[in-house]
């Protein structure tokens, strides 16, 4: 089942897609800010089945369960390939695998702090440093501590915490709950997923922050040098881009696509081979 290919007159969408325990309301102001950074643009932020308004779904245990899920999602909603995607860590595989198995689907794949096998190793793609936190909260935790862990190897920006957007994820968890069993199938899927050897047809943009507490952002750069990809990193944001610097992602891949940027190049943007 492929959605047709839109016409040339049709505004580009760019599909969202997040990543672990993680559904659309945890974009925060990103897709406004990307609306207006690259005019025109259609955006659309599906949930990954397990999460969000799917939450009473089951998970999928395998990436390509993801992937068609969300195709059937746009499709039902009418909207027509190609799909601009721009993926943040376990969306980052949706995206890979959606590119390779669909390549007429994706015009470009923007892939944010992820990770895959055969590239990196496990230690990596989920820093060791965090084994002993993320088992107690498996075992003992309740709601309210695993955003706030969750946060704090997340986000550099607000590490040391932050009220306001707590309560918030807290309230997104209380109305769409995560279950643990989802959680663990998504782990699951995650770490059994491995990527294609060579890069996907289509431009593909690798983007990571250099304070990335949860993902090391050696794993983007070994990416990038294996499939030949641009590559950009931030120099102090974390695991969580859009969040930490949601205008910086923005800008940088509206300059990605040519598009003429409203403000100054950043001057922590790091443009490079990832060498």
């Amino acid at each position: 089942m492929k959605p047709p290919v839109s016409p040339s007159s049709v505004s580009p969408s760019w599909v969202l897609l997040r990543g672990l325990m993680r559904e659309q309301r945890h974009w925060g102001d990103f897709p406004a800010t990307l609306a207006g950074t690259l005019p025109g643009a259609r955006i659309i932020t599906p949930d990954l089945p397990g999460n969000g308004t799917r939450h009473q779904q089951d998970s999928a245990t395998r990436v390509a369960g993801m992937v068609e899920c969300c195709r059937q999602e746009l499709l039902a909603r009418g909207i027509p390939a190609p799909y601009h995607l721009l993926a943040l860590s376990l969306g980052g595989m949706v995206a890979v695998e959606w590119a390779h198995r669909y390549p007429r689907e994706v015009a470009r794949c923007v892939l944010l702090n992820t990770s895959m096998r055969p590239f990196n190793p496990f230690y990596q793609r989920l820093r060791w440093q965090n084994y002993p936190s993320l088992l107690r909260q498996l075992c003992f935790g309740d709601a309210r501590s695993q955003e706030a862990l969750i946060l704090r190897l997340t986000s550099r920006r607000h590490a040391a915490g932050n009220p306001a957007l707590l309560d918030n994820w807290l309230a997104f968890q209380q109305e769409f709950p995560v279950s643990r069993r989802n959680a663990l199938r998504q782990l699951l899927s995650a770490a059994r997923y491995r990527a294609p050897a060579s890069r996907p047809a289509m431009p593909v943009l690798v983007m990571a922050g250099a304070q990335d507490c949860l993902v090391d952002h050696r794993c983007s750069q070994r990416l990038a040098r294996a499939w030949q990809a641009d590559c950009l990193i931030h120099g102090e944001a974390g695991h969580d881009l859009p969040l930490d610097e949601g205008t910086w992602v923005a800008q940088s891949v509206a300059r990605w696509l040519g598009v003429a940027a409203a403000e100054q190049h950043p001057t922590n943007t790091v443009p490079s081979s990832c060498q």
